[in-house]
C-alpha cells in the first residue's frame, strides 16, 4: 500500500501540498498538462526551487490575470459553480471525485460558520482559480503518484488577526476550525495563519489517520514552500513509501456523554438516531456516579466530519446538558465479505485476515437466525454449526 505522509511543521496551504507533491517526484510538464483539463482560462503555473531557512524547497505559484471585461482576478463562485467546472473537467473519475469532495466539504464548514447553506458560500478567495488549481493539483499529484492512502502530522493553528472579505477575524478562520475539528492540532506560539482554508480542506479530506508517522518504507520526500518567512521553515514536508498491509489505519473520534435521569425505553431510538447520524458503533456502560447514583454512559464512535451531528443528537435524544469527544487512532485487519454455500443454506461471512492469514470467519447472525426458525432449529446450535462450516469452507 503506497502512502503519503505529510509533515506540516509550520502548517499548511495548498500550494505548499502541492510543491511537495512535485518535489517528491510528480513531473511538473504532467501536472501542467493535466490542469488543462480544468479548461479554466487567464493563469499561469510557475515552478522555482527557493531557499527556507537551511531547506531547499519546491515553490509553486499560480499566477492570475484578470477576466476579459473585468477588474477582479479572483472571481467568487459558489459551490454549484465549482463543482460544474470539475464535473466538465477532462480528468480522471477518481481525481474529480477527490477534488468535489474537498469542496463540498469546505462549503459546508465555511456554511456552518457563516449560518449559510453549503450552496449559498460565497467562497472569495478559495473559489478563486489559484486555489481550484491547488486543490484539482494535489488530487492530481496524489493520483499520479499512485498514493492508496494519506496521513498527516497535527497542524498547527497559528494565531493573531488576519484580514479576510468579512473584515479582521482571529486565526484560525472559521471555516479552518470547522475543518479541523477532529484532528490533532498544535499551539507554536506563532501568531500568523498557518493552515489555510485550502490547505485544512485538503488534508482534513483526504488524510485517513492524523498524528505520527506511520510505519513505512520511505521512497522520496519532497518539501513544499509556503510564502511567509518564520523562524522556523516555511515547508510542508511529505514522505511517500510503502507501509505494510497488515492493518487500516484510521482516526476516529469517540463521542460520549453521561445520563442518569432518562428512562431505559428512550436508549433505543437514541441509538438508532446516532447510527443514523454516521456513528460507527455505539454502546452503553452502567456506571456508579457521585453519591452513588447509577448511569450510563453513551459512547459512539465516529469519522472526524461527524461529530457535530452526533453531538446535536445527544442533546436532542437524550437528556444530557454535556457532550464529550476525544481523538483516538485505531488499527483494523483487512476484511471482506463473503458468501459460502453451507448445510443450512447460502450465508454471507466476514472474514478478516492478519499478514494475509485468515483470522476470523464470521457469519451474519441475523441470516443465521433467520434461517433457523425457519428450520426450526435453536440460533445457538445454528450459529455454532454456521461457524465450523465457514471455518472449514474458507481453509
Amino acid at each position: 500500500m503506497k502512502v503519503a505522509y505529510f509533515d506540516c511543521p509550520s502548517g499548511a496551504a495548498g500550494d505548499m501540498i502541492l510543491g511537495s507533491l512535485v518535489d517528491a517526484g510528480l513531473p511538473f510538464e504532467i501536472l501542467r498538462d493535466q490542469l488543462e483539463g480544468l479548461h479554466l482560462p487567464g493563469y499561469s503555473l510557475e515552478r522555482r526551487e527557493v531557499m527556507k531557512g537551511a531547506f531547499r524547497a519546491t515553490k509553486i505559484e499560480v499566477h492570475v490575470r484578470a477576466e476579459t471585461g473585468g477588474t477582479h482576478p479572483h472571481p467568487h463562485r459558489d459551490l454549484p459553480a465549482i463543482l460544474g467546472i470539475i464535473a466538465a473537467a477532462e480528468l480522471t473519475v477518481s481525481v474529480k471525485k477527490a477534488a468535489s469532495r474537498i469542496f463540498e466539504r469546505l462549503a459546508a464548514a465555511e456554511g456552518r460558520a457563516h449560518g449559510l447553506p453549503p450552496e449559498r458560500v460565497q467562497f472569495h478567495d478559495v473559489g478563486a482559480v489559484d486555489a481550484i488549481i491547488d486543490i484539482t493539483g494535489a488530487c492530481i499529484g496524489l493520483d499520479w503518484l499512485g498514493v492508496d492512502t494519506v496521513h498527516c502530522s497535527a497542524l498547527p493553528i497559528g494565531g493573531g488577526m488576519v484580514r479576510g472579505p468579512h473584515g479582521s477575524i482571529p486565526v484560525p478562520a472559521p471555516g479552518t476550525a470547522e475543518l479541523l475539528k477532529g484532528f490533532p492540532v498544535v499551539d507554536t506560539g506563532v501568531k500568523r495563519e498557518l493552515v489555510t482554508p485550502t490547505g485544512a480542506a485538503i488534508l482534513t479530506t483526504l488524510a485517513t489517520a492524523s498524528g505520527r508517522m506511520p510505519a513505512m518504507t520511505v521512497r522520496s520526500i519532497g518539501y513544499g514552500a509556503g510564502t511567509m518567512d518564520l523562524e522556523t521553515p516555511n515547508v510542508v514536508r511529505v514522505f511517500l513509501g510503502e507501509m505494510a498491509e497488515r492493518a487500516d489505519l484510521q482516526t476516529i473520534v469517540q463521542v460520549e456523554t453521561t445520563v442518569d435521569d432518562m428512562s431505559p425505553q428512550l436508549y433505543e431510538p437514541l441509538m438508532e438516531r446516532l447510527f443514523e447520524a454516521g456513528a460507527l458503533d455505539v454502546y452503553l456502560t452502567p456506571v456508579l456516579m457521585k453519591k452513588s447514583r447509577p448511569g450510563v454512559v453513551v459512547t459512539a464512535l465516529c469519522e472526524a466530519g461527524m461529530v457535530d451531528g452526533l453531538r446535536r443528537v445527544c442533546f436532542e435524544e437524550s437528556t444530557t446538558i454535556g457532550v464529550r469527544w476525544t481523538t483516538y487512532q485505531r488499527e483494523r485487519l483487512p476484511r471482506e465479505m463473503i458468501t459460502l454455500a453451507t448445510s443450512l443454506g447460502s450465508l454471507s461471512y466476514k472474514v478478516s485476515r492478519l499478514d494475509g492469514r485468515i483470522v476470523t470467519v464470521t457469519p451474519e447472525f441475523d441470516e443465521v437466525r433467520r434461517i433457523a426458525r425457519e428450520k426450526g432449529l435453536a440460533v445457538r446450535e445454528a450459529l455454532e454449526q454456521a461457524r465450523a462450516e465457514g471455518r472449514r469452507l474458507v481453509r
